[in-house]
């Protein structure tokens, strides 16, 4: 087999940490090269790579492009950073994965032969061009998301081959281990190769039917970085930045270019934008009516509109759409009824077409907004989600001022059932408030 050398192999993982360690740089800007270049190039030639070998040998991609990056801190920390990074990655992973197609140094005759019958079906040269590299990433995303495979697994596979996550990383994004997350994926690959699933787009009938579990992924890689439960952290940017980048490949590609997808990005780009005000020095979250506006990014908010705009130039409305259309709102700081009752409508909207936990509370605080706290505890009671520390939390902030003995039996039972340091620490400083 292809030498592992860089099995679960990340830039803030151990493998490269501790190449670094033993390295004496020139400088810390050459220090943070390599990272910065494995982060951002690691899914390009690998999605090219998976394209050229075909579906049965992702691990041999990744493997090479692992093993190119290995290279690279080996040979820049004694000879130096080449003039052009990046040129330099891409010629030695060609070279590598030539060597492994044309000569049979490191598998066995019967593997090598195996691959090269599926290279010449994709031509023996590896094409690295940007609108190659783009094509190859959507085209992967269609074959990832194919349905034969589970949501989460979907999921796990985009993290590790288009967006270059390691298995640590993407244990912490499901809550689990890396020997779960190692099994997940395995069988996944192992079942996109029984059904043959080949790495191309679809056709135009197939790509809207595929579409939705592309969205689906994207959409909840989204929200996992938006609030994750992961390493006590509730906001991971690194996971939004890159569903938001894989949601702009579908707008930019002629094939994808729709509706649904720019109702996305552009709920994406609502959200992302009170990012910075989003989280406190401590780590805390900031309730919307706290934050400081003068922190939104309004260049985001701006590219929110332009894709909204986009969407509504389609003849159906999406989940996205509505949900975008909320974010919307939220973006326009001033208490207003108007507001508050234009996102109570939308929920209930949203209601319809998918009914969720945090959906229908959501709804509820925008209620309270519109209606009063008391009208809005009348429906908290309705939803009984008993086992949601966040329906705790509402029922806590409609109780205040109402009932503040009330508010702290209900911020205690939210405490009880909170996962995560940040959001015990932020229902500590309700109680602390009440006090």
């Amino acid at each position: 087999m292809f030498s592992k050398l860089s099995v679960d192999l990340k830039w803030r993982g151990k493998i490269l940490h501790c190449v670094f360690a033993s390295l004496h740089w020139k400088d810390m800007q050459q220090q943070e090269l390599i990272p910065h270049l494995f982060r951002k190039e690691f899914r390009k030639i690998t999605s090219v790579l998976c394209k050229h070998l075909g579906i049965d040998h992702i691990e041999t991609a990744e493997d090479i492009v692992s093993d190119t990056f290995l290279q690279a801190v080996e040979t820049w920390s004694y000879k130096g950073i080449p003039e052009n990074p990046t040129a330099w990655l891409y010629t030695v992973a060609k070279n590598k994965a030539r060597n492994l197609l044309q000569r049979n140094l490191i598998f066995n005759d019967k593997i090598t032969r195996e691959l090269i019958i599926s290279s010449e079906a994709q031509g023996n040269e590896i094409d690295l061009s940007d609108r190659n590299i783009q094509d190859s990433q959507l085209q992967m995303l269609f074959a990832l998301c194919h349905p034969c495979i589970s949501t989460e697994a979907q999921i796990g596979l985009s993290l590790r081959i288009l967006c270059g996550f390691g298995i640590d990383e993407i244990a912490d994004a499901f809550l689990t281990n890396k020997e779960t997350i190692n099994k997940r994926l395995f069988r996944a690959k192992e079942k996109l190769r029984t059904e043959k699933v080949t790495i191309e787009f679809p056709d135009q009938r197939e790509i809207s039917n595929r579409l939705e579990n592309v969205l689906t992924t994207l959409y909840l890689l989204f929200s996992e970085g938006y609030y994750s439960e992961s390493q006590d952290n509730v906001l991971r940017k690194d996971l939004c930045l890159e569903a938001m980048r894989l949601t702009k490949l579908l707008v930019e590609n002629e094939q994808t270019n729709k509706p649904s997808v720019n109702a996305l990005l552009s709920l994406m780009c609502f959200h992302s934008s009170r990012f910075e005000a989003r989280i406190d020095e401590r780590g805390e979250m900031i309730l919307y009516r706290d934050q400081d506006e003068s922190l939104w990014n309004q260049e985001l908010i701006e590219k929110g509109l332009y894709f909204f705009h986009q969407a509504s130039l389609g003849d159906t409305i999406s989940k996205y759409h509505i949900e975008a259309g909320i974010a919307y709102w939220h973006t326009i700081k001033a208490d207003t009824k108007e507001k508050w009752e234009s996102i109570v409508l939308l929920y209930d909207r949203l209601l319809q077409i998918q009914h969720t936990p945090i959906a229908a509370l959501n709804r509820t605080y925008a209620f309270s907004k519109a209606k009063g706290k008391e009208a809005a505890i009348l429906e908290a009671r309705k939803l009984k989600l008993e086992d949601n520390h966040f329906y705790f939390m509402l029922l806590g902030e409609l109780y205040k001022d109402v009932d503040n003995n009330k508010s702290k039996e209900n911020f205690q039972k939210a405490l009880e059932l909170a996962k995560t340091k940040t959001d015990k620490q932020t229902i500590e400083t309700h109680l602390t408030q009440l006090t």
